[in-house]
Order: C-alpha cells, then structure tokens, then sequence
C-alpha cells in the first residue's frame, strides 16, 4: 500500500466568538494582550476581565477529524457552508493553525482558497507569477519554461504587466487558477473559489484539474457545492457536517450520505437548525403545475420554481443566484436576482417563499438545483444544491436519435415556399 501523502490525525479548530479568531498571528496575540490589560487597569479589574471571557462564546469549525489520502487520489469535500470544509483546507494549506491534532503532508502544496490567494496586489501580473513560483520553491527557469502556458491559460496577455489590484474578480481568479494549477504541484488544494468564474472558465478549470490528477498523477483536494462535478472528478469523499466527518469513502457513499441529509431536511425544515444570523434554504417545489409531483415538469414549461427558506435575520439587501447542473458537471443555465437591474429583494425573518419564474427549454432529464442566498452587507449566507432533484418529462415525439439530442429542446417549423 502507497504511502499517504496526506495523513490528519485528530484535527480540531476551536474559534471564540467575540474575540481575534485563533490569535493566529503575532498581531493577533499582541491585539488581545492589549485588550486584556486594558480590562484590569481600565477600574474593573478582575472580575471584569472573568466577565468578558465568560462571554466569549467558543465554537469549533473541526472537530476530531481523521483522514488519509494516497497520491494520485481526487477526494472531494462536501457539506453545507459552515460545515468546516475552507478551515480544513487553510490548515492542510499551513494559513491557519490547528487547536488539537496534527498534518502530515508529503510534497508540494499549491492552494486556491480565495480569489488571488498569495498575490502581492502592487505586482504586476507577470511579477505575481514568479512570486508565486518562487514561494512554490520553483527555479527561475522551471517558471519561464511554464509562463506562456500559464498565460495562455488565464487569457490576461494584454494586463500581464498591470498591477492586480487593477484587476477585475474573473481576472484575478484566472491567473490564480493557472499559476495554481501549471505550476506542477504535487499536491492540489482548491476551494470554491471557482464560482467566480463563468460557466466557460469553470468547465476549463475542472478539465485542467482532471488532467492534473488522471494524466500527471497529482493529488488534487477539491472543495465545491457542485455534487455533479465531484462526482465526476473524484474517487473520493469527504462529507463534513458541523466540524465533524460523516462519511468518508467511495466518492458514491460520501455523496448518498450528503444528499440524504438534504433530503430529510428538505422533508422536515422544521428540523433545519439555522442560528441566529443566519439563513438557510430548506426545499424547493414547482408552483401551479399541471403535475401531481410537484419537483416535475414538461420540457419548454414557464415554471414558477418556489424556494422555501428559513432566516433568523432580516435582509433589506438580499439577492438570490440560481443555476441548474445537468449530472455531469454541464452548467445548462445561471440566473441572478439582480439581473437587468432589478432591486434589492426585502427578506423578512421567518419563513419564506422566494419565487424564480423561469422557461426550461432543457431536454428530458434529471437536473440538480443550485441556489445561494446573498446580501450586499453580509456576504453569502447560504449556498446549496436542493434536493430532490428536477425532472424534466419530454413534450413531443421526435425522429432524431440520440446523439442528435442537443442540451436544449426547441420546436422547428418547416414551410415549403415556391420558387
């Protein structure tokens, strides 16, 4: 048996709310010092100090996680977010520090975990790519050898040298991408940070990724709330609920374990645990369908999909991302509530219908449903595929076989006119 080349043994992260996260840094250690000295010798004394550590609330984002990776291996890691799957990642990455356990990593770790991750934003584009070959203890040479495939890759010849910070989110995240990915890593971390591409670029990405892992024999770690693409790219799988491991195995098994939970809560949404501040979508159905299966409809079908969540905040903000994933990773189509400048939604506390009026021209099928929930304020509060999945039933009879079966379906008229 190989000898992994990723070994975690017990790994836990504790953060305490109302404090600096971890004290991870030096400034961090020195910032809650400070604050804590202030607190004795402000008048309060000691009371006061036990006081303000009563109220810091502790909360672990892993806790006893345990796993081996092989090299050569694609393990995919899922959950909801909060689920711990980024903290993960920053620790295996040597970003963040572990508050019980320990890593052992053999081999060179090239990381994406958020848009131009180890860029140097006054650097030029070009300057950014050696930085970041240097950091990945590559030779001058060995870089050059890589530049015009990385560059080529990225589509960013006419701002290589601009400085980044001038960069628009696709650009930077292209660049980061393939600096991450050509830089001939062993060992492949990235996040979900890929949805700040578009459907072009993602489908780029997760071919360079299957290439990194099945033609160079890299091991590739790939977070993602797209179960279509994990599945596709992965033998394995990591389910991550609340901190903790539920399933890790067969990519298969992970991925059963992940969608029967999303299925009882879909089910239940009474059992949905949503803390204070957050939101979470709970399940989703069609509305005044001519179906009995209310998640069912015809190709070509104006459909009112209805998603139901649950907010413990009130948004004034919000806005909602929806797409729809064929089961093999094939993004078929993206909507935003924000397109054609539509305002803000109002999003009250409570129980809530979010209702997105949309035509499904999509061929018969089943389809995966993803949705996020988003304020201009806070950031993205939720992000998951709903389940069960959509099933599109055929509306007409056609002579074509098979393979002339495009991704989408579209009545053709034919006249015959003289002359």
């Amino acid at each position: 048996m190989a000898t992994p080349v990723i070994s975690v043994t017990g790994l836990s992260k504790r953060y305490r709310l109302g404090a600096a996260l971890g004290h991870d840094t030096l400034r961090d250690q020195i910032a809650h010092a400070v604050k804590s000295l202030a607190s004795v010798f402000g008048g309060h004394g000691a009371n006061a100090l036990g006081e303000q550590l009563q109220q810091e609330k502790e909360i672990w984002a892993l806790k006893d996680v345990s796993f081996t990776v092989a090299p050569g291996e694609v393990v995919g890691i899922i959950g909801r977010n909060g689920a711990g799957k980024s903290t993960l990642l920053k620790i295996l990455s040597q970003i963040t520090e572990p508050t019980e356990g320990e890593i052992l990593i053999r081999g060179r770790v090239s990381s994406l975990l958020e848009v131009g991750t180890g860029f140097h934003p006054e650097l030029t584009g070009r300057e950014n790519v050696y930085l970041n070959g240097a950091i990945l203890g590559m030779s001058r040479a060995e870089i050059r050898r890589k530049f015009d495939e990385i560059v080529a890759f990225a589509e960013v010849e006419k701002f290589l040298d601009t400085p980044v910070k001038r960069y628009s989110s696709g650009m930077y995240v292209r660049l980061a991408f393939a600096v991450a990915a050509h830089l001939e890593p062993e060992i492949l971390l990235v996040d979900e940070v890929l949805a700040v591409g578009d459907a072009t670029f993602q489908a780029k990405c997760l071919a360079k990724m299957d290439d990194v892992a099945t033609k160079r024999g890299r091991t590739v770690l790939f977070v993602s709330h797209n179960l279509a693409a994990v599945q596709r790219l992965c033998s394995k799988g990591v389910y991550l609920e609340q901190g903790r491991i539920r399933e890790y195995g067969p990519v298969a098994k992970a991925l059963e374990a992940y969608q029967r939970s999303l299925e009882l809560t879909a089910a239940n949404p009474q059992t949905a645990a949503v803390k204070p501040g957050e939101a979470r979508f709970v399940g989703w159905e069609l509305m005044g369908n001519s179906l009995e299966e209310k998640h069912t409809c015809y190709t070509r079908d104006q459909c009112q999909i209805s998603l139901s969540l649950i907010s413990q905040v009130e948004l004034s903000d919000a806005y909602v991302g929806f797409a729809i994933w064929n089961l093999q990773g094939d993004l078929m189509l993206a909507g935003n509530s924000l397109d054609n400048d539509q305002p803000y939604l109002r999003i009250p506390a409570g129980n809530v219908r979010v209702l997105a009026k949309v035509r499904l021209p999509l061929k018969a099928g089943l389809y995966q449903l993803d949705v996020s929930l988003n304020s201009r304020t806070l950031g993205q509060l939720d992000r998951c595929f709903l389940e069960p999945k959509l099933h599109i039933l055929p509306r007409l009879r056609t002579h074509l076989p098979e393979k002339w079966h495009g991704w989408v379906t579209e009545e053709v008229h034919f006249e015959v006119m003289s002359g």
